[in-house]
């Protein structure tokens, strides 16, 4: 679906020139806050002074906090790395634990994820904007598993959105319940795992009973 800046939620258009330095600074701010205070704190009126706009602007545009939020994922699906093409299932699906690794390691990520989450967990319209910004991530790398299946490397019929989400599920579970550092031996073994799985057929759509 394609947005007009008229039809657009608050911060949700592409803009160019001034308008995108603007929403630049402003987004790059929020990041600042979501990552080193976490949601509670960030403000309307604060984000405008770190990003030295003006008040009125960061109002009439974002609107609220959680406006700021929905922008900024955006802004990060959007500028996320493109999917990785191996010629293998388990190429691929490495490729995708090895970038998820990397962003859940690195710590001003990795405190923005956190930040993001637990925002998530208590505002609907927060929550709303990251289940977005993963169903674009899983999007973009679903057709590795569709490729894989019309080479038969998986049973026909397997859910490649499940395969996916299979794949960085293990590494968002270490990275949100215990204090062990991701390494990239952790993602190696994400991917072998949801590759040995659907392989065995776990992922195979199957008939309402």
């Amino acid at each position: 679906m394609e947005f007009t800046e008229a039809a657009a939620e608050p911060g949700t258009a592409r803009p160019g020139g001034r308008t995108a330095r603007v929403r630049a600074a402003v987004l790059e701010a929020t990041a600042d806050v979501l990552a080193g205070q976490g949601f509670a704190h960030l403000d309307l009126a604060d984000i405008a002074r770190r990003a030295e706009v003006g008040k009125t602007t960061v109002y009439r545009r974002w609107g609220t906090v959680t406006g700021l939020v929905t922008d900024l994922l955006l802004d990060m699906a959007q500028q996320s790395l493109p999917r990785t093409e191996t010629g293998s299932l388990l190429g691929d699906l490495t490729a995708n634990a090895r970038l998820v690794r990397r962003t859940l390691a690195d710590p001003r990520q990795g405190a923005l994820f956190k930040a993001v989450i637990a925002a998530a967990g208590s505002d609907p319209k927060a929550a709303e904007a990251l289940y977005g910004f993963y169903a674009a991530r899983v999007d973009t790398w679903a057709p590795c598993v569709e490729q894989a299946a019309a080479r038969g490397e998986v049973p026909e019929g397997t859910d490649a959105h499940e395969v996916i989400r299979a794949t960085s599920a293990p590494l968002y579970y270490r990275f949100l319940t215990t204090p062990f550092p991701l390494d990239e031996a952790d993602a190696d073994r994400a991917a072998q795992a949801a590759v040995a799985a659907a392989q065995a057929g776990a992922y195979v759509r199957r008939p309402p009973a």
